[in-house]
């Protein structure tokens, strides 16, 4: 039986959220404490005790353990948080509607979001933890902070504090998912005051959060000296480091234990126990594995400048209207142009074309093997989710570089335009 779109369960986001249930406290003591106890978890809080009442938490975003490193670090404050819906599919809705969790979609505008973050500030009483980057961090370093952040924080009138967390990162990066469950830290820092957030243009106010948002997990791990003695640490480092620093081939490179190495040209890299590269033998290119990366988005950018930058695959199409289940779509057709991102698939029986153009897609949600399915990106409308699994390998990271820096080009060409 075919299901056609008009039987589906979207998800209900205009639904009040409720203030965080007794299981909230449960799960803090019984699963993130012990957890972080065993890790040596130290906090460090700047200015926190001039806030008085709500605020706006900002949590910078790598693994689940964000999640209780943010609950103990708010303690004895009751918070609200965000969650996309492949965590509520995952989780049961019931069970995040009762922790006080607010579900949404990545990377669209969502005015019912605001609308019940402002209701949990200003009617539940509670803080709010937001994670701005709104997917986990590909090379433990800052990811793409939208604009929207500022008029956001302007509407909610609040003080604004960050979560600053170091450790989560390394310890289970998303290509490596073994968690090796080593040392974390963080720094609770206020930001800004009501006073600030009032006086401020939104303009000042996102200057004032990238400010205080910017990380490095790596470098953080080498100054710190923090040792991962894990065998497997370097196991799915060529999902990141998808283009080769010595030929220049992409696609071709492969990691395994505490290896790198590209089969185009033979070239062989070491990840020692401080999250550093080594090259095998001749030179390092890049010791600091986000020089690499970084590398890579700015030859995904000169590709873009210079016009040549195309991407096509066939993906296996999987949508998801609600919180409780994937539809599968068939096969599909992905392509990503200099100009736009468009999908052309079935979408409950019927064609459709997905097209954002270069200024509505500001980032890219993508999954490294996303439960053992394969590698995928997820793009979405107000009331879907369409999940593409790609035919080849090794694509979805220069896709999400190729996403940020097609809109960051788009928008500065608008923004010359208006001068």
């Amino acid at each position: 039986m075919v299901i056609t779109k008009d039987r589906v369960k979207r998800f209900n986001f205009a639904k009040k959220p409720k203030r965080p249930g007794f299981l909230l406290n449960v799960a803090k003591e019984i699963i993130s404490k012990p957890d972080l106890k065993k890790r040596g978890f130290k906090l460090t809080k700047t200015d926190m005790e001039t806030i008085q009442g709500p605020y706006l938490l900002l949590v910078t975003h790598s693994s689940m353990v964000d999640f209780n490193i943010m609950l103990v670090a708010t303690e004895p404050n009751m918070v609200n948080n965000v969650m996309t819906l492949e965590g509520f599919k995952d989780y049961t809705e019931p069970l995040m509607r009762h922790l006080g969790v607010l579900g949404t979609r990545k990377f669209i505008q969502d005015i019912h979001l605001v609308k019940n973050i402002k209701y949990c500030i200003e009617e539940l009483g509670t803080t709010f933890a937001l994670y701005p980057e709104a997917r986990y961090s590909l090379d433990g370093c800052t990811s793409y902070l939208p604009d929207s952040l500022g008029k956001m924080i302007k509407i909610l009138k609040v003080p604004v504090a960050v979560l600053q967390i170091h450790g989560n990162f390394v310890t289970c990066p998303q290509w490596n998912k073994i968690n090796k469950k080593t040392y974390v830290e963080a720094e609770l820092k206020k930001i800004l005051s009501g006073n600030d957030v009032k006086e401020m243009s939104y303009q000042e106010i996102n200057r004032i959060v990238n400010d205080n948002f910017q990380y490095d997990d790596f470098k953080w791990q080498y100054e710190k000296q923090i040792k991962i003695e894990h065998p497997q640490r370097a196991n799915g480092l060529h999902s990141l480091l998808y283009k080769c620093a010595s030929c220049k081939e992409e696609g071709r490179m492969h990691s395994e234990g505490t290896k790198l190495w590209c089969e185009a040209c033979r070239k062989e890299w070491e990840m020692d126990e401080y999250g550093r590269l080594k090259a095998v033998e001749g030179e390092t290119e890049f010791p600091h594995i986000p020089d690499w990366s970084n590398w890579e988005r700015e030859c995904v950018r000169k590709e873009i400048l210079d016009g040549t930058y195309y991407f096509e695959d066939t993906v296996r199409v999987e949508t998801l209207p609600g919180s409780t289940r994937f539809y599968k779509q068939g096969e599909g057709k992905f392509i990503q142009t200099i100009t736009e991102t468009r999908l052309e698939c079935n979408y409950y029986g019927e064609p459709y074309t997905l097209v954002k153009n270069a200024k509505s897609l500001e980032s890219m949600h993508i999954e490294y093997d996303y439960h053992k399915h394969g590698d995928c990106i997820d793009i979405s409308i107000p009331d879907d989710s369409f999940w593409c699994y790609m035919s080849k390998r090794d694509v979805i990271t220069k896709l999400s570089f190729a996403t940020e820096e097609i809109h960051k080009l788009a928008m500065e060409k608008t923004d010359k335009q208006e001068e």
